[in-house]
């Protein structure tokens, strides 16, 4: 029985905004890989590296386990992967290099070796698969230990006399749900519990429900399933969810699709699967701001335990949500807002500045919209371009220094717009500071006028007042200066 080691390349902590954050998952796609590929007679171990402190960590299991195929196979679901870290790439490196020591045959699936193959072939992956990689992984491996080369299947990049060949394009795949359930049984859960728990916060999950979005948005990259969206059945995902709350005794989940609930009538079948097996669970999700608004949705999301959402309002100016093709407007955002909050569920946004063309008019708006509507977190950023997507090639001639982020706390504008990298960072750090400040005012009035409903996090909000209001007049007068020079 041939032998086939698993990784993947996200080191939370090398990434400190996330590790910081102390909220981190396991790698979801990396073990349903794993669990395909076990499924068709391969004898399978994991060297998971989300909670690990070095790549050299892998050298004993390398030495003890003996693969014949080394498969760093990253995590699709997690966002950051495609964001094409630096810091995680290096980390790959390090690791196909260790593997290649022992003659193991190194295969790498990523977002980050889609974009850039020809980085790993010559760091020592012997095959890049391109796109969305469980059946061509197993396509691989079934071909290779037949004799043949492997070089016949679909969905590869390799070297020839130091020269990229690639395979044509492997076709995404539609039958979710013939796919086994992630292997968890190689990762330890605990270990993800207790860096959760260990900041006082409740444990999540991550499970994914589709794959893929249909969406436009000319920034946002898709370099594993493109503008593809394939569900599985309310029926499996159900199943999936009772079977963690019996191994895991986990009722709080992170749905980590792209978008989440677009197919219509998806959403309440879900509910009514889940009240079919008694569950009761809570869940968050990104989607959008128009598709909260269709049918029935946000009813049934919140029957069935929608907990918080995180919409991508990405800025408050209409010009450049539509230079973005984002297809939302801003009076969507508004009423799906105030109609979440109003049934308790928490709102998040994702903010973006930066965007080719944004004014100082536009950022107004952005931070308008913000301390209008008060969502309960935000997740700020700058614009990034990414390969394959249409922003990317409106920008790329300014991308000769720099193309990619160090880690996701990174925030340098990699193309010449309107403001300098430090305006944008410093405008970062006033937007959290005027919500936070605005958040503390609305808890003031609150303990004035009804001051036995106080709850402990509004009195923290309170106290923070005396942090966040010099802060934000610090802020501002150096967003002026910074604007001016």
């Amino acid at each position: 029985m041939k032998r086939v080691l698993f990784s993947h390349s996200y080191f939370y902590k090398y990434d400190q905004k996330q590790w910081k954050t102390a909220e981190p998952y396991p790698p979801l796609m990396t073990m349903t890989a794993a669990s395909l590929v076990r499924a068709n007679g391969y004898e399978v171990a994991m060297f998971d590296v989300g909670l690990k402190d070095s790549p050299e960590e892998i050298i004993p299991i390398l030495e003890d386990f003996k693969p014949d195929y080394f498969v760093i196979f990253d995590d699709g679901f997690n966002y950051l992967t495609k964001m094409c870290l630096t810091t995680m790439r290096e980390a790959a490196f390090v690791m196909q290099k260790l593997a290649k020591k022992i003659d193991a045959t190194v295969i790498t699936c990523s977002s980050d070796s889609t974009d850039h193959f020809e980085k790993y072939l010559n760091n020592e992956a012997d095959f890049v698969i391109k796109g969305e990689g469980e059946i061509t992984l197993l396509e691989l491996l079934k071909d290779l230990d037949s004799g043949n080369d492997g070089k016949g299947v679909s969905g590869l990049s390799y070297l020839v006399d130091n020269k990229t060949v690639s395979t044509k394009p492997r076709t995404v795949n539609r039958e979710l749900d013939l796919l086994p359930e992630a292997a968890w049984d190689l990762v330890d859960v605990a270990d993800y519990r207790n860096v959760w728990e260990g900041k006082g916060k409740e444990f999540y999950l991550n499970l994914a429900t589709t794959r893929g979005c249909p969406y436009k948005c000319n920034w946002c990259a898709k370099p594993i399933y493109g503008n593809r969206y394939n569900t599985r059945s309310p029926k499996l995902v159900v199943e999936e969810i009772a079977n963690h709350h019996k191994n895991h005794q986990v009722d709080h989940f992170w749905m980590c699709d792209d978008i989440f609930g677009l197919k219509p009538g998806w959403v309440q079948e879900f509910r009514d699967e889940l009240r079919n097996k008694g569950l009761q669970i809570k869940y968050k999700i990104q989607s959008r701001a128009d598709l909260m608004l269709q049918e029935d949705n946000i009813d049934a999301l919140v029957e069935s335990g929608l907990d918080e959402v995180w919409l991508g309002a990405e800025s408050g100016s209409q010009s450049i949500l539509d230079a973005m093709d984002k297809g939302t407007t801003i009076e969507q955002i508004k009423e799906a807002t105030e109609i979440l909050k109003g049934k308790g569920v928490t709102v998040a946004y994702f903010i973006q500045f930066g965007y080719l063309g944004e004014t100082k008019e536009d950022i107004d708006k952005t931070l308008k919209l913000v301390l209008d509507l008060m969502p309960d977190k935000i997740g700020a950023s700058v614009s990034y371009p990414l390969p394959g997507t249409k922003f990317y090639e409106m920008v790329k001639e300014d991308l000769s220094k720099k193309s990619n982020w160090t880690d996701s706390d990174d925030l340098d504008m990699m193309f010449q717009n309107t403001y300098s990298t430090n305006f944008y960072r410093k405008l970062h750090r006033y937007l959290h500071n005027r919500h936070r400040l605005k958040r503390g005012v609305l808890s003031a009035e609150n303990l004035i006028k009804n001051p036995s409903t106080v709850s402990y996090r509004q009195l923290k909000n309170v106290v923070a007042l005396g942090l966040h209001a010099p802060l934000s007049l610090v802020n501002k007068f150096q967003l002026d200066r910074l604007e001016k020079s």
